[in-house]
């Protein structure tokens, strides 16, 4: 059981396991009920006739979700829609951006939320580090999984949103998809995109929650230091945090190329 990864995480970090799984259930709920809203306004009520028009993920995730998430942190939400209702072409895809603009919508505003908390709550006392560092997390955390639900929805590979909207517009794209092949070229194109997106996935939503949050508060008027903000952020870890901290940055400086090297 030591290698489950909710068990590692808990050990490491339970209040980030809590924060993760929360971000992870709500933001593919408010994702698929975007597709929802999109279709409704677009003229199509099968979102209501199949009740998936409620905040409750079960219905959204699915039991098969909700057991691959917590097996192997792998997840995913579906929304229902019969694009022979919408009044326009256009709305296959409005209603296919709507999921990830709804990811976009909540990204930047745990940004700025984040960007403000760092920027003004560093600096007041009355705030413990504790409670600084879990609220910092947590919208950090928001940040990092909604950046990368976006990008991921984005990518023209079906069953993603990015293959409904390109297809809207290139019909070449959308009968190779719907075509005698399409199934097999979707499942290449899907594991090329899972196999990769270490490479072109977390590095910029990591970017965007750890580092552009930061660079941004430091510029508001009277915001605290960037040295506050890291203090704050190591008063607040818990012991095995700052031990796992360290070994990181011992890493960091052991992979790292020697300044005389050559």
């Amino acid at each position: 059981m030591t290698d489950w990864w909710m068990a590692r995480e808990f050990h490491s970090n339970p209040a980030g396991l809590l924060f993760w799984v929360f971000w992870v259930v709500f933001s593919i709920t408010l994702h698929e009920l975007g597709h929802g809203w999109a279709a409704i306004r677009a003229g199509d009520r099968t979102p209501i006739e199949t009740g998936h028009m409620t905040w409750n993920p079960v219905v959204h995730m699915g039991p098969m979700s909700l057991l691959l998430f917590a097996l192997v942190g792998i997840a995913w939400g579906s929304m229902p829609v019969s694009p022979s209702r919408f009044r326009r072409t256009i709305d296959d895809a409005i209603v296919a951006a709507a999921g990830p603009a709804m990811n976009l919508g909540l990204a930047l505003l745990c940004f700025l939320l984040g960007m403000l908390w760092q920027a003004y709550a560093t600096g007041a006392q009355a705030v413990p580090s504790r409670v600084w560092f879990l609220v910092d997390m947590f919208l950090r955390k928001g940040v990092y999984l909604n950046v990368a639900l976006l990008l991921l929805n984005l990518i023209p590979a079906p069953p993603l949103d990015g293959s409904v909207i390109l297809g809207t517009f290139v019909r070449g794209y959308r009968r190779l998809v719907g075509g005698q092949n399409g199934a097999y070229l979707a499942m290449i194109a899907f594991g090329v995109v899972f196999l990769t997106a270490r490479v072109w996935l977390w590095p910029p939503a990591r970017y965007a929650s750890e580092i552009a949050m930061s660079e941004a508060a430091v510029r508001l008027p009277g915001a605290a230091p960037l040295e506050a903000q890291v203090l704050r952020v190591y008063g607040g870890m818990s012991e095995e945090q700052k031990r796992e901290a360290i070994r990181e940055l011992m890493r960091a400086m052991r992979d790292a190329p020697s300044a005389g090297g050559g």
